[in-house]
């Protein structure tokens, strides 16, 4: 009998925990939260060093904040009870609907709670004598620590119950059915201010418990002595990132979001409420929005081609304008572009925690979209999260003065060793002063937190809600006390649960709903800060991630001082983009959105370049030309041409203007120059050109070859002088060839040759070796007719 009474209460605690509880959570100090930690490290871009230290500080400090870590004793139960159990578990889904009233502020016959919620059969076949019974205690709970265990319990254990009713529609297969239990608190015993636990079992026929959960009731028919727990709530409205560089989205998903995801669900609920909030909002986000409103390009890292060209989403500027509307009444803050990694940049190093510089210079787009300048100072850190040399910067950097305040768990400060959850409001010391800090109380967070979209989980957080506020409440009634709620960044509530906690907030007698400013006004109380655990350290971006963002970030200001006015390609907000803490757990997808932004920016630093050509010298001296191009897309440029010898002793370079070597080009545009040089003798000279940006950096580097013939202008006048001589000399023999022509056609018998002087003696005939006479063993010469001899004449010497 005691085995089957506790396989029972296993069952019945897998039941309850598998159809409606929050997610677990890590033992404290708890993981950071973010859009989906993780600690495993091929998923997460940092380092693994230190993990096993890690995972024994946390143990370590679980022990001392064991009040924190209800879902985490809920899931090591849920685990240890779902490997008993076996199939029974999956049997009944059991989930609750809603409570009504959610706060019983009735007394007497007046005091009538109802709760209503949904069963369904899933084992596939008939379950005989399917009921459902209410289980009750009139208990009142005497500590936050007691509710924790209560919550994490099986409904059994509480000692009342209600006679079961039966489930016809539910215990045939696979059906599913409406059920509705009643009760009275004076009935039970709820007489006192507080909270009252009450649980919902489903039975079979046999009396066994196939699901089950506990909830609690808060009775406030008499809580008018007490003094009110102010509430304020911030809002916070943050994303992932989407973008790589400023034109191009390396996912789509934002366009769901805005119309009927998480996004959607924010905007919506704090437009319905009356209950003041204070938004938390990452400019990066309505940066991506207001994007999005244009024609915009989506390509996935990795994918080939150049993307795919969107057009203008609609529900972009749909979202813009409800936002505005919504928020137009409500104070708001901003966080640096992008949400970036605070803690992990000022691990870095200097070089790294600059960044938050830029990034808080870089809100505005904040203020240009809602047309209206953020209302609080408030600085923020990763999983509310930070050590003093965080906080020192983000105060430095964040102009956190006496009239803002940092916004930190309750885990980065002692425990109240009285017994009672303290005032929101305490004080830290910074170097630029004593700085305000608002606590944030992480059970509540986690509660509020936790995943409401699922069948039921949405009425037990906010039971769960109602009664920890009472419970804070009445543990010390007489105390003016300030809580702060904040939600995760990434916070994906359901749309129901978003706008009924905040009503919650409101009407609850016990609770007075403030905006934040209030809280930063209220009077500090003394806590001591415990700095940053280490174990947080794991969940960080790492440094070799932060080493390759570095780099890109170098090359980023490189580009950036080679662009001119107007600059329309801007790396900067994508760098930002690239250190934002909403990659923690995501390594994956953070690589690759860093290796595409280096595509893109090592394509646009490509466009800028020298056009080497090839360049000869005919002599000792002349001119090189040199080229540069502009290959961007309207972006404007404006460069300095630096040329260099590499041997100078060789090969000089002459004097130039130097407003001639400053070159600005714009989009698509090529100029060129032409550098006189001065060569010392023959050979190929290597001479150096670089691009200077206007801060004196190299920002291109090309060589090319000069090559020396070594004919100068003695030579050419040499060279050009022979050849006129052959040409003369060939002019004059062409001359007389032509008059020889022509005085053989006149036919005068002359040969050409010039007359013999007057007076001198004709040689003989036949004499040899004179003209006119054959020579020696030749035959005689045919006589002469008309004076011309039969052949011709043969010459001795020129004519």
């Amino acid at each position: 009998m005691r085995t089957v009474k506790r396989a029972a209460w296993l069952a019945v605690l897998v039941s309850c925990v598998s159809a409606v509880t929050a997610p677990a959570l890590a033992a404290a100090p708890k993981a950071p939260r973010t859009a989906h930690s993780s600690p495993n490290r091929p998923q997460n871009p940092v380092t693994a060093q230190g993990a096993a230290q890690t995972q024994g500080a946390s143990q370590a400090q679980a022990a001392s904040q064991a009040q924190t870590t209800l879902q985490t004793q809920t899931a090591l139960q849920t685990q240890t009870a779902s490997q008993q159990a076996g199939k029974q578990q999956s049997q009944v889904t059991l989930a609750l609907s809603k409570v009504t009233p959610s706060a019983i502020t009735a007394s007497g016959k007046n005091s009538r709670f109802t709760l209503t919620g949904t069963v369904r059969n899933n084992s596939g076949h008939t379950l005989a004598g399917l009921s459902v019974r209410l289980r009750y205690s009139s208990h009142r709970i005497t500590s936050r620590g007691e509710l924790a265990q209560y919550a994490s319990a099986s409904p059994s254990r509480l000692p009342g119950a209600t006679t079961p009713r039966p489930l016809p529609q539910a215990a045939a297969a696979n059906g599913t059915q409406t059920w509705k239990l009643s009760g009275n608190a004076a009935a039970v015993g709820m007489r006192q201010f507080g909270v009252y636990p009450v649980g919902v079992e489903v039975i079979n026929s046999s009396q066994q418990v196939l699901a089950g959960f506990t909830t609690f009731l808060t009775f406030a028919g008499n809580a008018g002595g007490t003094q009110p727990l102010s509430v304020a709530w911030v809002w916070p409205l943050i994303d992932s990132q989407h973008r790589a560089n400023d034109s191009t989205f390396i996912d789509n998903r934002l366009a769901t979001d805005l119309t009927r995801g998480r996004l959607s669900t924010l905007v919506d609920a704090a437009a319905a409420t009356t209950t003041p909030i204070t938004w938390a909002i990452d400019p990066a986000l309505l940066d991506d929005v207001q994007a999005m409103s244009q024609t915009y390009l989506v390509k996935r890292p990795g994918a080939s081609g150049k993307g795919t060209r969107t057009p203008a989403n609609p529900a972009a500027r749909q979202w813009i304008d409800k936002l505005k509307r919504a928020s137009k009444d409500d104070p708001y803050f901003v966080l640096p572009y992008a949400d970036p990694d605070a803690v992990a940049l000022v691990r870095y190093g200097d070089s790294m925690a600059r960044h938050l510089d830029i990034a808080y210079k870089n809100t505005a787009v904040a203020a240009e979209v809602l047309g209206r300048a953020p209302t609080v100072k408030v600085a923020w850190p990763p999983s509310g999260m930070a050590g003093p040399d965080t906080l020192n910067a983000l105060s430095r950097y964040g102009q956190i003065g006496t009239d803002g305040a940092f916004l930190l768990s309750n885990s980065a400060f002692q425990e109240n060793a009285q017994g009672y959850t303290r005032s929101a409001t305490t004080a830290v010391q910074t170097k630029q002063g004593m700085r305000r800090v608002l606590t944030y109380d992480d059970t509540i967070n986690d509660i509020v937190s936790s995943g409401t979209r699922s069948p039921g989980a949405a009425a037990l957080a906010e039971q769960r809600f109602l009664a920890e506020t009472a419970m804070i409440t009445a543990e010390a009634p007489n105390l003016r006390r300030t809580l702060v709620v904040v939600p995760d960044r990434h916070w994906n509530p359901s749309p129901e649960f978003a706008q009924r906690i905040l009503a919650q907030t409101k009407s609850a007698p016990w609770l007075k709903a403030v905006d934040l400013q209030t809280a930063i006004k209220a009077k500090p109380q003394a806590r001591v800060f415990t700095g940053y655990p280490d174990a947080y350290e794991v969940y960080e971006l790492g440094p070799t991630y932060l080493e390759q963002v570095r780099k890109i970030a170098r090359d980023v200001a490189l580009f950036s001082q080679v662009t001119a006015e107007p600059v329309r390609i801007d790396y900067t907000r994508a760098v930002l983009r690239l250190e934002s803490a909403a990659w923690r757990g995501h390594g994956i997808r953070a690589r690759a959105a860093r290796e595409e932004l280096a595509r893109e920016l090592g394509a646009d630093k490509a466009g800028v370049k020298i056009i080497p050509s090839q360049n000869a010298l005919a002599g000792s001296s002349g001119r090189i030309l040199v080229s540069v191009a502009n290959n961007l897309r309207d972006q404007n440029i404006k460069v300095r041409l630096e040329v260099t010898s590499e041997n100078s002793a060789k090969l000089q370079i002459g004097r130039f203007p130097a407003e001639d070597l400053v070159l600005e080009l714009g989009p698509g545009e090529k100029v060129s120059r032409k550098i006189p040089v001065q060569a010392a003798g023959n050979g190929n000279f290597r001479v150096r050109l670089r691009l200077i940006t206007a801060e004196g950096r190299v920002f291109g580097t090309e060589e090319i070859t000069v090559r020396t013939t070594g004919y100068g202008r003695l030579a050419l006048l040499i060279t050009g002088s022979s050849l006129a001589v052959l040409f003369v000399g060939v002019g004059v023999r062409a001359m007389r060839a032509r008059r020889r022509r022509k005085a053989e056609a006149g036919g005068d018998g002359s040969t050409g040759a010039e007359p013999a002087p007057i007076g001198a003696m004709a040689p003989a005939s036949g004499v040899p070796g004179t003209p006119g006479a054959p020579e020696a063993g030749a035959g005689s010469a045919s006589p002469a007719r008309d004076g011309h001899p039969g052949n011709p004449p043969t010459f001795t010497g020129n004519p």
